[in-house]
């Protein structure tokens, strides 16, 4: 009975993979992303930004020894490296088949901007403290990349008839707009954030960060990012590009947990209880 129901929904609103490939990329992604949430709720998070060299301290001598082993790009081209193969992937889709459909063609577009974005906020948003290891930087690339890829491709699989017809329920308008909200209030946090950076000459000191959404959620940021990916699978209706984004919605669930906690160890007598992690008054 679930699994037929499941089944009815999915055919409604999202298109059932196309092929094995996309079928084993579904459960891949999905899984991969939200083993990275539950590995940062219980502790083992990915070595970027606050979290860098912040891993279990009994193997501290450990993992010093390791990261003089490891390649360190400044934090800013890790970043880079991480957005760029992905923001060509999406790119390189509309210059050589400029005549998809309407589906496909705005799944392209949403995906170059949302990249776009990603690399200009790099060079002119974010302020970086730290280096990155290059370790981190190529999962995280690869990441972006291969699912960047999956999304065009399946999407391509469907609008060629190779797929299932289309579905049901429309959401294509319903994903434009939760697209442009999630872009929308993504930049403006992340805008927030890096008015906090520490200027060049100034002491470091961490404060609890202030305006917008930051007043209720730690990771207001996160929580416009995944409202992008749904909307980015809303546009695309594949059952794929569903999987990816409740996959990076487990993973940053688990990453604004951890910040939560980070930052509660930080301010332990000024830490607001009513202050939550990811969603406004309920986590």
């Amino acid at each position: 009975m679930v699994v037929s129901s499941m089944s009815i929904i999915s055919t409604l609103i999202f298109q059932p993979p196309p092929s094995i490939f996309m079928t084993a990329m579904s459960v891949i992604s999905f899984t991969s992303l939200a083993n990275a949430g539950i590995s940062e709720i219980r502790g083992k998070h990915m070595q970027y930004s606050k979290f860098r060299n912040f891993n279990n301290p009994q193997k501290s001598a450990l993992n010093s020894e390791k990261q003089q082993q490891v390649v360190t790009l400044s934090g800013r081209t890790g970043m880079l490296v991480a957005y760029t193969p992905a923001f060509v992937a999406a790119l390189t889709s509309l210059l050589f088949f400029p005549h998809q459909d309407i589906r496909s063609l705005l799944l392209s577009y949403a995906l170059t901007l949302h990249f776009l974005k990603r690399i200009l906020e790099v060079q002119f948003v974010h302020k970086y403290s730290g280096g990155m290891g290059v370790d981190t930087a190529v999962p995280i690339c690869l990441s972006y990349l291969l699912s960047t890829g999956s999304m065009i491709y399946g999407q391509y699989l469907s609008s060629q008839g190779l797929g299932f017809p289309e579905p049901a329920i429309d959401l294509k308008s319903a994903g434009i707009v939760l697209f442009v909200i999630g872009i929308s209030g993504n930049l403006y946090h992340h805008y927030l954030l890096s008015e906090m950076r520490v200027k060049p000459g100034e002491e470091k000191e961490y404060k609890l960060p202030k305006g917008g959404l930051f007043e209720l959620v730690i990771c207001p940021h996160y929580l416009f990012e995944i409202t992008t990916f749904l909307g980015i699978s809303f546009i695309s209706q594949t059952l794929y590009s569903f999987s990816f984004t409740a996959g990076t919605a487990l993973y940053l669930a688990g990453r604004s947990y951890a910040t939560r906690n980070w930052y509660r160890s930080k301010f332990k007598y000024h830490f607001p209880n009513n202050l939550k992690a990811l969603i406004p008054y309920v986590f």
